[in-house]
């Protein structure tokens, strides 16, 4: 069985719609829920590092607006520092399964994961 990790939010819907996706098909999720516990700076180094910094901050979301970020010309490191102090700019949900990572709803890969990871089992 796949091991596979979902970062995100309990009330958001993105997030809610990644745990359905693994759910009905009968995969065990590790949730981590960033409102509880933060984000470790390594594991968001990790999703920085396949998807690029600007690849995880959402730029639709009501934070991203509201901290005039649009405006700002910032640095991968500069997303970093502000993606680590407020989860809510993280595009979500940031789901990890052995070294491949996502971020936002990607149930096309998701759905590669679980057929490779099918066809080593069977």
């Amino acid at each position: 069985m796949p091991d596979i990790q979902v970062f995100g939010l309990d009330n958001d819907p993105a997030t809610r719609a990644a745990q359905r996706f693994f759910r009905e098909r009968r995969i065990v999720v590790s949730f981590v829920d960033l409102r509880k516990r933060r984000i470790a700076p390594a594991e968001l180094r990790r999703f920085v590092e396949r998807l690029g910094a600007r690849a995880l901050i959402d730029e639709t979301s009501k934070a991203y607006r509201d901290a005039g970020l649009g405006y700002m010309q910032l640095d991968d490191d500069e997303v970093v520092t502000r993606l680590l102090t407020n989860a809510s700019l993280l595009r979500l949900p940031l789901v990890r399964y052995g070294n491949e990572v996502t971020a936002g709803r990607a149930e096309a890969t998701w759905r590669t994961w679980l057929a490779v990871s099918a066809s080593r089992q069977g």
